[in-house]
């Protein structure tokens, strides 16, 4: 079903933690994909009046205005229908600020009080009928270079759905509800992955994040970035500042097992350990045409190696590695590269997997760069000179665990929406998310519906409508159960 598009202008100017500046940006009238607003009457259904199963998603407003969104920031083309493109909305480019300004607008034409925090946070809360903090459904806009379509923009446009429906049953909660959209969660542009939910809940540091220089050679940051687009808010970015009842993520799975199993939801009970580091290699440049093989120090040959071992450790303790930057100087056909920096991504579901695998490539590397064979890498080649191997950590997550209220109403949702419990799988996250860092100061759960062929991070990534309706009500409903066991609990 196709929904209008009107032109809303914003005439209040009470978007809380925006400066000035930011503020009058929202005096124009944008266009947006929305159906026409209601207004609350006197008698407002609430948690005790009614099943909350009975609150359907709209599938054709679900989809039309996921897809109306991904105007801001189109990637790739991969298939000739109108939405087969991928995404390339990298955080705090403009469009990343065309979707910012899409999500404000649209929350406050649903009745949502909107706070922007110094990370650019953004939060929209729908008040309940008593005062206390929302209980949020959270993901994010930004996208990886050559993303898809539904990595983040699911979760936070299932959450707009969340506010749409309820205005539709004049339904109220107990507690205020709202949507939060995170900024940099994919760290594709800033080099730290989830960095400003991290910094809400004071784990990062607010002048490490600012101070994020973008990937490519560039010389923006994050902080000068938000304040370009006019998001860096004035409301400090912490749980303390705007504290959470409770946060529930809907996202793709980003992997094969429930496509695989035939199953409809995953019901995500933590999230697997990982580190991120940077590994350079010191070897020297030298001619290629005159220098042997025997005096060579080739710092692009042993980074070959060294990634080839890394491969081999994580299957030795049944976990991941992979790279996915890797840069070498000079950067000349016929020079042999003295430097090669690449990253390493190593992750596992037990904290101690990861620890014994760094332990292993650190060992491993120092003895290959000293020449040293290793499980025959060394074999049929000639050996060159000594290199240097130096490591720096970027990013260290921790396993984490869910809490069990949350995992519960997820559960009970997931096998209202579908109908039976054989649809439904517990499952850990192989990926980092915000909710990482949400769960480590509220409650926090996750939910994942199939990603077709396990494809994530590429322009094919795709869900089906269904499944992501059936997502859909699983937060919405997860969010209600919460708002009513918060409720019963008083």
């Amino acid at each position: 079903m196709a929904y209008a598009v009107r032109n809303s202008i914003v005439r209040r100017n009470y978007v809380s933690g925006l400066t000035a500046t930011t503020r009058s940006r929202f005096s124009m009238g944008l266009s947006l994909p929305l159906s026409s607003t209601r207004h609350f009457s006197a008698h407002i259904k609430g948690p005790h009046d009614g099943d909350i199963s009975a609150l359907k998603v709209q599938q054709g407003r679900l989809m039309d205005t996921l897809h109306y969104t991904c105007s801001f920031g189109t990637g790739t083309r991969w298939g000739s229908a109108p939405t087969e493109t991928g995404m390339s909305r990298l955080a705090l480019n403009d469009s990343d600020k065309q979707a910012r300004d899409w999500f404000v607008e649209t929350t406050r034409a649903l009745g949502c009080n909107i706070t922007v925090d110094a990370m650019g946070n953004i939060f929209a809360i729908r008040s309940g009928r008593r005062d206390g903090p929302a209980t949020f459904a959270g993901s994010h806009l930004d996208t990886q270079p050559s993303g898809g379509r539904y990595d983040g923009i699911l979760g936070i446009l299932a959450g707009i759905e969340m506010l749409n429906v309820l205005r539709d049953h004049k339904y109220e909660t107990e507690f205020p509800v709202g949507v939060v959209n995170w900024t940099n969660e994919e760290g594709a542009r800033f080099p730290i992955s989830m960095s400003s939910s991290g910094v809400w809940a004071e784990e990062i540091s607010l002048d490490r994040a600012h101070n994020l220089q973008e990937v490519g050679g560039g010389t923006a940051t994050m902080k000068s970035e938000l304040e370009r687009i006019g998001y860096l808010g004035a409301t400090p970015a912490s749980y303390r500042s705007v504290p959470m009842a409770a946060h529930f993520e809907l996202h793709i799975e980003q992997g094969p097992i429930l496509e695989t199993e035939q199953q409809k939801v995953g019901v995500v009970k933590g999230v697997q350990a990982y580190k991120w580091f940077t590994v350079d290699v010191h070897g020297r440049d030298a001619h290629t045409g005159t220098t042997p093989l025997k005096s060579r120090a080739d710092a692009m040959l042993l980074a070959a190696r060294l990634i080839t071992h890394s491969h081999r450790v994580a299957t030795a303790h049944s976990a991941v590695a992979s790279t996915g930057i890797l840069t070498l100087s000079p950067g000349s056909t016929n020079t042999i590269p003295g430097h090669v920096s690449f990253t390493l991504d190593i992750r596992a579901p037990a904290d101690a997997t990861v620890d014994a695998m760094e332990a292993d490539l650190k060992r491993d590397f120092a003895a290959l760069a000293a020449g040293k064979d290793i499980d025959g890498l060394l074999a049929h080649s000639t050996p060159g000179k000594p290199l240097n191997v130096e490591w720096r950590t970027d990013f260290d997550s921790p396993a984490t665990v869910f809490h069990p209220d949350c995992i519960a109403a997820v559960r009970a949702s997931a096998e209202a929406v579908t109908g039976s419990s054989s649809l439904v799988r517990d499952m850990t996250s192989g990926a980092g998310h915000d909710s990482v860092y949400t769960s480590r100061r509220c409650p926090t759960s996750m939910i994942f519906v199939p990603s077709k062929n396990g494809v994530s991070h590429n322009p094919e990534e795709y869900t089906s409508p269904e499944d992501c309706t059936i997502g859909a009500e699983v937060l919405m409903q997860s969010v209600l159960r919460y708002d009513r066991l918060r409720s019963n609990r008083l």
